[in-house]
């Protein structure tokens, strides 16, 4: 393995790369891991209503795609990742099995299509490689998790997701990592989206202990829309990294993003955003918000948004915030009858609830707020 990294190329360093100065990559060997086996799948994050029915749909293995419908795989593969990424070089020369998504033009799959990739026993790398591509006016929701088999064991997750958006189509995706608090995650996730296209894209992050999960969104067509929900929720001395881009390409192009957190004991997360509006993409309305709450005085968060700008007709806004859980919020309810610990999940629940409360209601909706609620119970009792 050690032969296969020399022509790789190396590892950000700590503080020394714009992106990484708050993740510390000290003490990873990526040589001490081996290439992990299919695992068999852990505890699911999100309780699905059904299977789904591709329908007119491809929905298969990455690896049997490229065998079977190796005119698309080529035409999209690494069309949406550059492979400069030291990270996404590791993952383009060695996944395996992965998902691939094909739904052709004008079609419609019902119901969300649940996939799951579990990684391998403790001591393993699993790279996993998704693509994702819908045709002119096509339309489908996919849900995908990655969780660990060994739901104790020390591995390394290491994916790269590309998302193709066609003209007036419409993906909702999920992304939702529920990995081993002391697994490694790394994660470069692109979607383009046409003329008229829309995307909702959903990110839970609950697991691992440390890594990077980088989001970025081009909306390269004009009245390209996308909506970008982001939830993550850590205990312990977990680590949770996300960087999301917002990049407007194109005129009269939309992007809504919200992330909530919620920390405890000595955890500690950071969300940078930016909003990048380039030259010519004029009407551009952009907002990005991260809000942040702290359970504990030992947990910590930064939250960083930016913004880019390079046309002079544009609305573009930001929000951050880091708090402790109110103490006259909590004394308030307590004079209302409710112990301290009713009380203070009450708190959480109503600040969690403003993410939930973007979704329309339905089988989204109901399944990102029931794995919400299962994760708070973990961080308040773990």
């Amino acid at each position: 393995m050690a032969e296969a990294l020399l022509d790789l190329p190396p590892l950000p360093e700590f503080k020394g790369r714009p992106g990484w100065e708050f993740t510390d990559l000290t003490g990873l060997d990526l040589e001490a891991f081996e290439p992990a086996a299919p695992g068999d799948a852990g505890e699911p994050l999100l309780e699905a209503p059904g299977p789904g029915d591709p329908g007119g749909a491809t929905v298969t293995s990455l690896t049997e795609a490229r065998e079977h419908h190796p005119e698309l795989v080529e035409r999209y593969l690494g069309s949406v990742v550059p492979s400069d990424d030291p990270f996404v070089a590791r993952n383009d020369s060695a996944w395996e099995g992965g998902l691939f998504v094909h739904v052709p033009r004008g079609v419609r799959v019902e119901g969300p299509l649940v996939r799951t990739a579990a990684t391998g026993a403790d001591g393993t790398a699993l790279n996993h490689r998704t693509l994702i591509v819908l045709e002119e006016g096509a339309e489908a929701e996919l849900w995908e998790q990655f969780v660990s088999s060994d739901g104790d064991g020390e591995t390394l997750f290491n994916g790269v997701t590309e998302i193709v958006v066609g003209p007036n189509a419409v993906l909702r995706y999920v992304s939702a990592q529920g990995l081993s608090e002391k697994s490694w995650i790394f994660g470069t996730q692109r979607a383009v989206v046409d003329r008229d296209g829309s995307l909702e894209w959903v990110a839970l992050g609950f697991g691992s202990g440390r890594g990077k999960v980088r989001m970025e969104t081009q909306l390269r067509g004009q009245g390209a829309q996308a909506r970008v929900t982001g939830a993550y929720a850590g205990r312990g001395r977990q680590h949770l990294d996300f960087h999301t881009t917002q990049e407007h390409a194109a005129p009269n192009t939309t992007s809504d993003l919200a992330f909530r957190g919620v920390l405890n004991g000595r955890a500690s997360a950071v969300w940078r955003g930016m909003i990048k509006v380039d030259p010519g993409a004029q009407q551009t309305d952009a907002f990005q918000e991260s809000r942040n709450l702290l359970l504990s005085k030992r947990a910590h968060a930064d939250a960083i948004p930016g913004l880019e700008i390079e046309a002079n007709d544009v609305r573009c806004t930001h929000a951050a915030a880091i708090a402790q859980i109110d103490r006259e919020q909590l004394f308030y309810l307590m004079t209302h009858g409710l112990r301290r610990e009713q009380a203070t999940r009450l708190v959480i629940d109503g600040f969690l609830q403003a993410l939930v409360d973007r979704f329309a209601e339905g089988p989204l909706r109901e399944a990102v707020s029931g794995a919400l609620e299962r994760r708070l119970e973990a961080v308040l009792t773990g």
